[in-house]
């Protein structure tokens, strides 16, 4: 090799080697940057851990997770973070992860043995536990949660037991106390889900299986007995959502699918029933209720809805037999003071005073000072006195419902039919006016908003006694009449030319 060869060697070494410092120096620099974003993270996490603010700590923790997954610490931080959320399955895969890493962590073995615990994994904890208070004896916290995993395990036998045996209430009261210590166990929440079945209290079944949903992944069957329990409570919405729920984890669930078709009608059928009764739809209203029993011949819950609104849209539409029927069958699963004062209502336009009087103190029997029925009674016995005198609708042949119209063409059928001309016979003549004037008031009375819905309280304001007045005033064909004393035909002929419009 000549001179000029070593020396072009010598060049490219010292070219390759400057490379080499050069890239080691980038690489230190960049661990270094990394490093000093690592643990800002974690310090931005933990000052956001120490105020609450769980959910941003968190994301500061995600980070240096991602920047360093070999760093331990990074996972032991998101871990506490966790299980402060109650996220039990996370914060035990964190401290999983942290045991891999470092298996002489024993603060980490610690703290996975306490949530193991937690979580109902008793046989898990206990190894863990003990692991603890072999190395650490002074460890009192790990000692007492050492010793109460036997007791336990021996606890949650016997409430199997109890609940075998029917035993429900004991069984419940053992399951709330055991539930202080192992809160994130599906297995004990179901348990007592079953208990409070066993006695019929249905809310709370749906409170501590809604927790199960959450402790589970992919729980299909949680989501449709939720659906079910929200059903028979008549839910129709609520349960719809929850099948909605398990469809989204399967489409075509063998139970949820049929159910949510059948819901779907369900659900619609009574928010279409209550829009129009708030929208004084009648007739609509009671069409989807309707439609509500005929879809839903069983389930209590869900045909209460149908009866309670057969009973207050009937009422108002002046169907008063359909209207009494659906407010008793309503009354029959719930007997709610307002459904006797809608069947009262029912009643008084059949002028079946009784009757009306026992549902409104029916209703006060239930609820003690409630106005309605108060103002029920009330209303009912000026009606059952007003029946004594004058009935303007029965004069009309008319319901207490009638429209305007309706009674317009009652007025001028009867008119019509008792005008005074139309009899020659004296005795035919004076049978006619009385017959005449009855019906012209009935029909003022009617037609006027204010004198009808006095009328409907029980007050005549046609009658002199009544504080009415004593002047009789009618319009026919645009024309106002007053008839001093009450009797417009007291004396001699008269000759009526009234127009009909």
């Amino acid at each position: 090799m000549n001179e000029f060869d070593v020396v072009s060697l010598s060049k490219r070494m010292a070219s390759f080697l400057l490379f080499l410092s050069c890239f080691d120096s980038l690489v230190y620099w960049v661990n270094c940057a990394s490093q000093a974003e690592i643990d800002q993270h974690l310090q931005l996490g933990m000052n956001l851990l120490a105020r609450g603010a769980y959910s941003d700590a968190l994301s500061h923790f995600h980070a240096a997770v991602d920047a360093d997954p070999a760093n331990y610490m990074s996972y032991y931080k998101r871990a506490t973070v966790y299980m402060a959320l109650s996220r039990s399955r996370p914060a035990l895969s964190d401290l999983d992860k942290i045991l891999q890493l470092k298996p002489d962590f024993l603060k980490a073995r610690h703290q996975r043995g306490g949530l193991l615990l937690k979580m109902g994994r008793l046989n898990e904890a206990h190894i863990d536990l003990e692991n603890v208070v072999r190395k650490e004896p002074e460890n009192s916290d790990a000692q007492k949660q050492y010793s109460m995993v036997s007791i336990l395990q021996d606890q949650i036998e016997d409430i199997k037991d109890y609940i075998n045996w029917n035993n429900y209430e004991p069984a419940i009261e053992s399951l709330n106390e055991i539930l202080e210590h192992i809160p994130w166990d599906p297995r004990l929440r179901e348990l007592r889900a079953d208990a409070y079945l066993g006695l019929g209290n249905v809310v709370h079944a749906i409170s501590d299986i809604r927790s199960v949903t959450k402790l589970t992944s992919d729980n299909t069957g949680g989501f449709f007995k939720l659906a079910t329990l929200h059903y028979q409570l008549g839910e129709a919405d609520e349960s719809l959502n929850e099948i909605r729920e398990c469809l989204k984890l399967d489409p075509e669930h063998k139970d949820c699918y049929p159910l949510y078709k059948k819901l779907k009608k369900v659900a619609k059928f009574l928010t279409n029933a209550k829009e129009a009764r708030e929208k004084e739809d009648w007739e609509e209203c009671v069409a989807s209720a309707q439609k509500v029993l005929k879809n839903e011949p069983s389930v209590t819950g869900i045909r209460f809805h149908a009866h309670d609104r057969l009973c207050h849209c009937n009422g108002k539409a002046g169907n008063t037999i359909e209207a009494r029927k659906a407010c008793s069958e309503a009354i029959k699963i719930e007997d709610e003071p307002r459904l006797f004062c809608d069947r009262a209502d029912a009643f008084l336009q059949e002028d079946m005073f009784d009757e009306a009087l026992n549902d409104f103190r029916a209703a006060l029997e239930r609820e003690e000072g409630f106005t309605r029925a108060k103002e029920g009674i009330a209303k009912a016995q000026k009606l059952q006195k007003q029946a004594g005198k004058r009935d303007y609708y029965k004069i009309l042949g008319v319901k207490r419902s009638s429209t305007k119209k309706e009674i317009n063409k009652a007025y001028k059928k009867l008119a019509m039919q008792w005008h005074p001309d139309k009899f020659q016979d004296e005795e035919d003549k004076k049978t006619a006016e009385k017959k005449f004037m009855d019906i012209a008031a009935a029909k003022e009375v009617l037609t006027d908003p204010d004198m009808r819905s006095k009328y409907d309280q029980g007050e005549d304001p046609l009658d002199p006694e009544g504080g009415g007045g004593g002047d009789q005033a009618f319009r026919h064909g645009g024309q106002q009449f007053h008839f001093p004393g009450g009797n417009p035909f007291g004396g001699g002929p008269f000759q009526f030319k009234f127009h009909f419009n």
